[in-house]
């Protein structure tokens, strides 16, 4: 942990508010409708909305959900083989209260907590609405900062660096995976065969986007059950 980190946790778990608030703020970080079902439908409203520039737009779609994808795997992995991160929540060393009452999520004690899954997630889903929408994406981008990452700090569950050095690597997977010289080496083909094939494609894609709001949990649970009994 850093200064930074230690300055930071210090300072948000001094701040509380009344049970209400905080029980809805822990609700609202924990509920997948909060995350994954406001930016996925709006990548899907992008797909569809009229647009001058119509194959284009659908190409940073695409390539967004799969900068999405990679940067969850890239998080999950880092998550793996760099160091182990104890949570701020349960981290006794940092003699902090934080605002939230007792987690009951027994993976949070278990998986480290550098760098953010949710944020390398979420804010390569937002950078590459930005990138075709720039109003909405700057919103996308905004929400994702005060609704999606804040909160995860506020309640002791990430660092202030893991979750800044998660949306980093999220902005800059979105960032390589849209560039048009790559981009069109794989995008292109893919809006073509799912305008020839839209009943496959459409059900691809609607699978595709559930999994990514919930982030794969219940495969992840499925295969670690699996593993276990094996």
């Amino acid at each position: 942990m850093t200064n930074f980190d230690s300055f930071i946790e210090t300072y948000l778990s001094h701040i509380h508010f009344g049970h209400f608030i905080t029980h809805s703020i822990e609700v609202i970080t924990d509920l997948y409708s909060s995350k994954g079902l406001v930016l996925i439908p709006v990548l899907c409203w992008m797909w569809f909305q009229p647009h001058e520039r119509r194959e284009w737009r659908r190409e940073i779609v695409l390539a967004t959900l799969l900068s999405g994808l990679m940067a969850l795997f890239v998080g999950r992995l880092l998550a793996h083989v760099l160091p182990f991160s104890v949570r701020p929540v349960f981290n006794p060393e940092l003699h902090l209260h934080f605002p939230g009452g007792e987690t009951n999520d027994a993976q949070l004690s278990t998986w480290s907590s550098f760098p953010s899954d949710h944020a390398m997630l979420w804010m390569a889903v937002a950078t590459g609405i930005f990138l075709a929408w720039r109003g909405i994406g700057l919103m996308a981008i905004i929400y994702t900062a005060l609704v999606i990452c804040l909160p995860r700090a506020w309640l002791g569950f990430h660092y202030p660096t893991d979750l800044l050095a998660g949306a980093a690597l999220g902005v800059v997977i979105t960032l390589v995976m849209t560039r048009d010289s790559i981009r069109v080496r794989y995008a292109s083909p893919m809006v073509r065969w799912i305008e020839r094939y839209p009943a496959p494609s459409a059900t691809l894609a609607f699978v595709l986007c559930v999994q990514l709001v919930t982030q794969f949990d219940e495969l992840r649970k499925a295969a670690g059950g699996l593993f276990k009994n094996l």
